[in-house]
């Protein structure tokens, strides 16, 4: 996911200094998706956080760096009853001045008017909104959409749709092997991908489910 067009549109936009400094990330996703099609996923024992909210750990790292924790609940879906979890609510602890949350329901079977599925970046003077939309209303699918607002003190906050050309699928795949090539020709001294990358952040994962399995604090009435 971090080499989606939409993705590579954001990291140059906050390079540039546009939105200020970014103090929330948010990645929310309610659809429903067809797990019955994966029927292999019916005898593992974890499912939703490391077989899809994985990306979206790693886009979150790609941009804020490693968190120094976690706290995760992953959950069934009554209509889904052979799945260890759909449904999973994560916030990765950057400290005081950051929030970084995702929240996924891959269980909302109501038809596609009020899905989501996006990723949300808030700064100091503006914020960017994109939608993912090959999760949506599922097999189809809807075109990926980009959106950025920037907080004027005489106008307020004002979206503006940007032009975005390409989706998830299957373009990032094609900038991820381009990085490849260009890190193993000596193009790029860094290979975003690296074993020792990707390491990182299946330790979040994993520690995403330590959190799931210990629990939340008791609560003293």
């Amino acid at each position: 996911l971090r080499f989606a067009p939409a993705i590579a549109k954001v990291r140059k936009i906050l390079t540039a200094g546009t939105i200020g400094d970014l103090h929330d990330l948010e990645v929310r996703v309610t659809v429903y998706t067809p797990w019955h099609l994966w029927t292999f996923l019916e005898d593992a024992p974890r499912v939703e956080i490391v077989h899809h909210s994985v990306h979206y750990i790693d886009l979150l790292r790609s941009f804020l760096g490693n968190p120094k924790g976690v706290y995760a609940r992953t959950l069934k879906h009554p209509h889904s009853p052979k799945l260890a979890s759909t449904r999973s609510a994560i916030i990765l602890d950057y400290g005081d001045s950051l929030r970084a949350t995702i929240t996924t329901n891959h269980g909302h079977n109501f038809g596609p008017q009020e899905q989501e599925s996006y990723v949300k970046w808030e700064g100091t003077c503006g914020a960017i909104k994109v939608q993912l939309g090959a999760l949506m209303d599922n097999p189809k699918g809807r075109p990926d959409t980009f959106l950025i607002a920037k907080t004027l003190e005489d106008e307020g906050e004002q979206w503006q749709h940007l032009p975005l050309a390409g989706s998830w699928f299957p373009d990032a795949f094609v900038s991820s092997m381009q990085s490849l090539i260009d890190f193993s020709t000596g193009v790029s001294p860094v290979l975003p991908t690296s074993v020792d990358d990707a390491y990182k952040t299946m330790a979040v994962v994993e520690a995403a489910y330590e959190s799931n399995d210990h629990g939340g604090t008791s609560v003293r009435y």
